[in-house]
């Protein structure tokens, strides 16, 4: 998939190169404006004919553009670069939404009854927009080390000095306005075709953040929706001088790298197994949300490796026929959770959401991590073949022998009766505290396990 998303990132430029290349027809479409003293952008000025045209290809260029650095994988060291093309992005949209309000240097009459807000804005915004661009080519040829990318970035450096000469001179802006322009398209293209060629090592999907404390018999803890290896320190801490106490993170959350898969009720299974101890020895599994679907499954296909299960604010899997389209999706998101647009929105609104979710400190900055976002949403949309996986494997194979406390979070504690009667297990209720990406209550997690028969 990153491949593709290469190949759709090289698109996104050219395709905004192209947008920002409408002027050219301009030239036959506006006579009115000249092509050797006046901007390119008096195409678009209010008072000409096709006005609205030539804004709204300056606008969706720019989105464009935005759009293909948020494409683009992540490589290190480059982000300054795709940040400042980012940024040349979003100011070339800004001047398409607010255009001059006349032909500034073709039209002697311009600015004789003062200009709007709209008109110094767009002046401002392609100032600015000009400086973001140049400096996005000065900072990734730095970190390419091309002689293409020097040689495009010193010549659009000279073309915007010609420019700014012609206007302080009053003559020739057209022509120099015009040769920069050309030279910022054709940069956007070599953008594209690099992408497309450069050969790039494929991103390393490492193992699994992995944590073992303590000694005694083993318990292992598998987080719920979005929550790492960090919110079960109490627990931990806790249970870490008499039992082994293992934790991880699953792929794309917490430490753990992203997957090059979407996650499956199967693999998650098959982590479980990996971790629990080898046999003879059994293991107590704690389970939070929908990772309960992760710890009965494992239960039930692996009945002799376990010991006990705990499970906490349990979810239940309900009806509905797995997705085309969610899947489809989710075989996206592990590539996209490696791309300067997952890391912005990580950026964002990680560190809010964590905090109100979890209402503990993220010491790492894990949730600033485009990876977290992308796994997150990867897990929730494969909830209904995980669901559907559930309802297969409970008709072919019995629940074990086993002893199970499933732990309800009053307000939403339904769910946990009814799968505290299918497996006739002791049910625990805990009053709400709002939090879904750590336990309610890590004592009534610790005296669930020290309770649970065989424990004594």
């Amino acid at each position: 998939m990153e491949r593709r998303l290469y190949v759709l990132a090289a698109s996104a430029f050219i395709v905004a190169a192209v947008l920002g290349s409408a002027w050219i027809t301009g030239q036959f479409t506006t006579p009115e404006v000249d092509r050797t003293h006046g901007y390119v952008s008096e195409l678009a000025a209010r008072d000409q004919p096709w006005s609205y045209l030539f804004r709204i290809s300056d606008a969706l260029s720019g989105l464009v553009c935005v759009l293909g650095v948020a494409l683009v994988p992540r490589a290190e060291r480059e982000w300054h670069g795709w940040l400042a093309l980012a940024a040349y992005g979003l100011l070339t949209f800004a001047a398409g939404l607010f255009p001059l309000d006349c032909a500034a240097l073709s039209d002697p009459g311009c600015g004789r009854d003062g200009l709007s807000i709209g008109h110094r804005a767009h002046l401002l915004a392609g100032t600015l927009a000009t400086g973001a661009v140049l400096a996005a080519m000065a900072l990734l040829a730095a970190r390419w080390r091309a002689r293409a990318a020097w040689l495009l970035s010193w010549l659009t450096l000279a073309a915007t000095a010609l420019t700014t000469a012609a206007v302080v001179a009053g003559s020739g802006v057209g022509l120099a306005h015009r040769a920069q322009l050309t030279l910022v398209a054709v940069w956007l293209v070599y953008v594209a075709l690099r992408l497309i060629l450069a050969e790039r090592r494929p991103a390393g999907h490492g193992t699994p953040h992995v944590i073992e404390e303590g000694a005694g018999p083993a318990v292992l803890i598998t987080a719920g929706p979005g929550g790492a290896w960090f919110h079960w320190d109490a627990v931990a801490r806790a249970l870490a001088g008499s039992r082994r106490v293992i934790r991880f993170d699953r792929p794309g959350l917490g430490l753990s790298p992203r997957s090059t898969a979407p996650p499956t009720l199967y693999a998650e299974v098959a982590r479980l197994a990996a971790l629990a101890p080898a046999h003879p020895e059994q293991v107590t599994v704690v389970a939070h949300g929908v990772s309960c679907w992760h710890a009965e499954a494992f239960a039930r296909l692996h009945p002799l490796c376990v010991a006990q299960l705990v499970l906490v604010d349990p979810v239940c899997p309900d009806g509905r026929r797995p997705s085309a389209v969610a899947r489809a999706a989710g075989g996206w998101l592990p590539a996209l959770g490696g791309t300067w647009g997952a890391t912005a929105l990580a950026r964002l609104v990680g560190p809010a959401a964590h905090r109100r979710l979890a209402g503990v400190p993220d010491p790492l900055g894990i949730y600033r991590m485009g990876k977290v976002p992308a796994a997150v949403a990867g897990e929730w949309l494969a909830r209904r073949d995980m669901a559907a996986d559930l309802r297969r494997i409970r008709e072919d194979k019995p629940f074990p022998d086993v002893p199970v406390t499933v732990i309800g979070v009053d307000g939403r504690a339904g769910c946990a009766e009814r799968l505290a009667a299918d497996l006739r297990a002791r049910l625990v209720r805990l009053p709400p505290d709002g939090r879904r990406l750590r336990p309610a209550d890590p004592a009534a997690i610790v005296e669930a396990i020290a309770t649970l028969p065989g424990n004594a």
